[in-house]
């Protein structure tokens, strides 16, 4: 059986995905692990990755590597996302990354993050026929992705994230009130310049804040992929945790059922974003998938085909 992997460095957290495929065609999930290393604490945009922040993520990466070469993986694809688009010493970091962990990673614009999003959800969840809204609440950017369809069209990456927000506007614990009013003001701002306006035929929303949100409402104590792919999640759901978080300081959120403890700190920014996301297509509900950028390059770039673009990023491994 062949084996692939795939490896999404994001600005909060990093997560793998290994599959294999035998002969016949068929493929077969091996593994899928993520990890919380905040890579993005403290970053701003065009400043410098933190030297602890750039640790946590270099080990893990490696940790990674290893899982790969346990699984006896033959080609590993990796990218990276808003905080290594825009950080000064991005450079540094790759340079370290493929010393330390024989890693190549390729940093994608936010176009392209997007169409990755977008094949993630249609091969997750399937997408009816009509306007569909594709969306990933990140820690550094929140990406959307308009279709119709099989077709891909609008595609936007916006510098709204959960972490980002979390430290320039939820400064206290709990957090206040008229904070969090002046983040979803903020946030409203944002999706202005989206482009796109009223209701969709389907809108679905992936990445950690989501799922933790569908785990919290199913009151997972151990968390199910399967249980979580396809949920729908009620917009009065999400305004009942919404409550909850600003109400509970960070170590009372950290003991709340289906919540990761390490997204204790920013989950009430995710959440105020997804919301104002619900509000703006007019949506009652949205659906969930558990489904994110690693599953969509593992489709593109080995389901389909070694990519083009790709064949001189992927990281070998000799068996």
């Amino acid at each position: 059986m062949a084996r692939y992997a795939t490896i999404d460095v994001g600005s909060h957290s990093i997560l793998m995905h290994i599959a294999g495929r035998d002969e016949p065609g068929h493929w077969k999930v091996i593994a899928d692990r993520a990890k919380i290393t905040r890579l993005g604490e403290g970053f701003r945009p065009n400043g410098s990755l933190k030297p602890d922040a750039v640790d946590r993520t270099v080990g893990a990466l490696n940790a990674f590597m290893q899982s790969a070469r346990k699984h006896r993986v033959d080609l590993v694809a990796a990218v990276g996302t808003m905080c290594l688009r825009t950080a000064k010493n991005t450079d540094v970091f790759l340079q370290r990354v493929k010393r330390e962990c024989g890693l190549t990673i390729e940093v994608i614009s936010g176009e392209e993050e997007a169409r990755l999003t977008y094949i993630a959800a249609r091969s997750g969840v399937g997408l009816s026929e009509g306007r569909s809204v594709v969306f990933d609440v990140g820690g550094g950017s929140t990406e959307f992705v308009f279709g119709n369809g099989e077709q891909v069209g609008h595609m936007v990456s916006i510098d709204i994230g959960a972490m980002t927000l979390t430290e320039r506007y939820l400064t206290s614990d709990p957090v206040k009130k008229r904070e969090l009013e002046r983040l979803l003001a903020v946030v409203e701002a944002g999706l202005a310049d989206l482009g796109a306006e009223g209701e969709v035929d389907a809108l679905v929303g992936m990445g950690g804040t989501v799922t933790n949100v569908g785990a919290v409402m199913h009151g997972m104590a151990v968390y199910e992929p399967d249980r979580i792919q396809g949920s729908v999640l009620p917009l009065a759901e999400v305004e009942r945790q919404m409550e909850l978080y600003r109400s509970k300081p960070i170590k009372e959120r950290k003991t709340i059922v289906g919540l990761q403890p390490q997204r204790a700190h920013v989950i009430l920014a995710g959440v105020g974003i997804l919301h104002a996301i619900m509000k703006k297509f007019r949506v009652d509900s949205t659906v969930i998938s558990d489904w994110g950028i690693r599953h969509g390059l593992m489709v593109d770039q080995f389901c389909r085909g070694l990519s083009q673009s790709r064949q001189d990023r992927v990281t070998r491994h000799k068996q």
